[in-house]
């Protein structure tokens, strides 16, 4: 194990511990702390009736390497694309810090997803469409989260 697993274990148990927090820890191997699966639960219209599950892969150069986000709950979003790709400021290279813990990208996810980036949308005519017909994207976004999303845990 590198140096990483130190520092991830201390993040792991402050997620786990976040009080009030729209995200929940799943699947998390402690024989591969790399890898972690979340359940995501917005609490803003139109993704809160919706969950949905993501992948936090960590290179082994974590923290001096940005974690990769993944959404593996399907979710109408202008940036996140088809294949849960995200684009995220926070984890992008460029502006990566090793400051940067696991948490704060879990709440700069959840700010982005529930106030899209449309100045750097993943897909354009579903920025497009948030831009010039608010209440049809809703209601797709909506409809989506129907058919896509997580069954949401007891007590969330």
């Amino acid at each position: 194990m590198g140096s990483y697993s130190r520092r991830l274990q201390m993040e792991l148990k402050d997620v786990m511990s976040a009080k009030d927090a729209l995200y929940k820890p799943l699947a998390i191997d402690e024989k591969n702390i790399l890898h972690w699966e979340i359940l995501l639960m917005p609490n803003k219209e139109p993704y809160h009736k919706g969950v949905f599950k993501i992948a936090i892969d960590f290179p082994a150069e974590y923290p001096f390497k940005p974690p990769k986000l993944n959404f593996l709950t399907k979710i109408y979003h202008p940036n996140v694309d088809e294949k849960g790709n995200v684009c995220l400021g926070i984890i992008s290279p460029d502006h990566w810090k090793p400051a940067t813990r696991a948490e704060q990208v879990l709440h700069c996810l959840l700010s982005l997803i529930m106030e899209p980036d449309l100045e750097h949308p993943l897909r354009a005519d579903l920025a497009e469409e948030y831009q010039t017909d608010k209440k049809k994207f809703f209601k797709n976004a909506e409809d989506y989260c129907k058919k896509n999303s997580e069954k949401r845990p007891d007590g969330f």
